[in-house]
């Protein structure tokens, strides 16, 4: 068995926007508990699609019961592959990311599709899939529905980093807004920077 957990936002801003903002969600006062984020692989095709791979590093709290059923040394920290998609001819960004340790106790992969929404280009549509499965015998159900309960919680954080990111770059605009479509390269150097996130906002507006 395999738990399948999807949603649907609108984001009330440009698809331009949400990508750039996307490359700085980190840091951010939502992201405690991703500890590290490293570019391995980027390239740009010749169709003029922008192909990145991150690795991350996040903390991996199990719960109390879990904490008796595993090794005191099983790490605490888990691994992230993030391979993503930057089509500016469609106007999409999609990400697929998968953990690479602990994937006995709980594997967890996910699938992002933020699309430019058809008719209304101030929109941005985020499609949102994760499939969550355990090997662990006689313990899997309550693993998934754990794990299922922890990426419902974690995407919130997310959401919340990527609307942070985003008034960040409100706040900059009109000066250092980047514009994605007009140059790939423009995409792959801001993907470079981290976002410095030193203080919270006054007050962030309301994306989602």
């Amino acid at each position: 068995m395999v738990k399948y957990f999807s949603n649907d936002v609108d984001i009330r801003t440009t698809w331009d926007l949400v990508v750039s903002a996307f490359w700085q969600r980190y840091p951010n006062p939502f992201s405690g508990h991703v500890l590290t984020e490293d570019v391995v692989f980027r390239e740009v095709t010749a169709d003029q699609r922008l192909l990145s791979r991150r690795l991350l590093t996040k903390t991996n709290r199990m719960p109390r019961w879990a904490e008796f059923l595993f090794p005191a040394n099983l790490s605490r920290s888990v691994y992230i592959v993030e391979d993503s998609i930057v089509n500016l001819v469609t106007k999409s960004l999609t990400t697929y990311t998968w953990n690479l340790n602990h994937t006995t106790l709980m594997s967890v992969k996910e699938r992002c599709v933020f699309q430019e929404s058809e008719g209304r280009p101030s929109l941005t549509r985020l499609r949102r899939e994760a499939w969550i499965s355990s090997g662990v015998y006689g313990f899997s159900r309550p693993i998934q529905e754990f794990g299922l309960a922890r990426f419902k919680s974690n995407q919130v954080k997310a959401m919340k980093g990527l609307e942070f990111a985003l008034s960040n770059l409100q706040g900059e605009a009109p000066r250092r807004q980047p514009c994605v479509q007009n140059t790939v390269k423009a995409t792959t150097e801001k993907a470079k920077t981290m976002a410095s996130a030193s203080a919270p906002p006054k007050q962030p507006q309301q994306y989602v």
